[in-house]
């Protein structure tokens, strides 16, 4: 049974309490997958630590992503009580440990207040990525399901987006 906590779009809020440490990662990333036991061992010591080890599947948690603003995997932050470093030391078991027990994140500039994943701007951009999730399943659907061609797809797209602009500017 593994030691990290998953966490998903309705039960990320716990990364606010507490000391964390999350890993944002791809099934399909070869980096990903190089840290995945290093990241299980760390988890394992978590607890003697004093931390939690916790992470997020992109793929599944787009707004997650977003509301993190993860660009490149496998990313990892830290997190005390609700204030959140990017940790972009070694991934190694050593270094990992050491970024707690030695307290280095402290010399680490926290991510500014409006880029936090709490803040109201991120939380839009989190809404945003569940947007374009909607958006590809639609495509999907009509090019999948309904055998609509991928231009007449892009084309429906470009016209509700025409009249939506038409729309919110009258």
């Amino acid at each position: 049974r593994s030691s990290v906590r998953v966490l998903c779009g309705s039960n990320w809020s716990l990364v606010l309490q507490g000391q964390w440490m999350l890993e944002f990662y791809a099934p399909w990333c070869p980096a990903c997958q190089q840290i995945e036991a290093t990241w299980e061992s760390f988890a394992k010591e978590s607890e003697q630590l004093g931390i939690t080890v916790g992470k997020v599947d992109v793929t599944q948690e787009p707004g997650l992503s977003g509301r993190f603003f993860v660009t490149t995997l496998p990313t990892i932050y830290h997190a005390n009580d609700g204030v959140f470093r990017r940790y972009r030391g070694s991934r190694t078991l050593e270094d990992l440990q050491g970024y707690i027990l030695e307290r280095k994140w402290e010399a680490v500039e926290p991510v500014a207040g409006w880029k936090s994943p709490s803040s109201i701007m991120m939380h839009g951009m989190a809404g945003l990525f569940h947007f374009s999730g909607w958006i590809r399943q639609i495509h999907n659907y009509l090019t999948g399901t309904l055998g609509v061609h991928v231009w007449i797809s892009y084309a429906i797209f470009i016209l509700a987006t025409l009249l939506i602009g038409l729309f919110l500017g009258l």
